[in-house]
């Protein structure tokens, strides 16, 4: 199992899944996705090229789940708020 201190994105302390980031890398992936996010709206011009913006914005989303499968903690089970 990996040291806690290496983890990027913590899990949620209710449901399943992750949350907030917990280290600066975690942070800086983070403020990259939202950037990019931006920039793309901005690029693609939702009204014009929808089906290109969604794409986009499909792949933008897995290169951030990847990231979050990667380095972050591994959401085994739903959790209730007790730990």
């Amino acid at each position: 199992m990996k040291d806690q201190s290496t983890f990027w994105f913590g899990v949620k302390r209710y449901g399943y899944g992750w949350g907030l980031p917990v280290r600066w890398q975690g942070w800086a992936v983070l403020v990259a996705y939202l950037a990019l996010l931006y920039g793309g709206i901005y690029y693609f011009k939702p009204r014009r090229d929808a089906l290109s913006l969604l794409v986009y914005l499909v792949v933008l989303t897995a290169v951030l789940v990847a990231f979050m499968v990667v380095k972050g903690e591994r959401p085994l089970r739903w959790r209730w708020g007790k730990e």
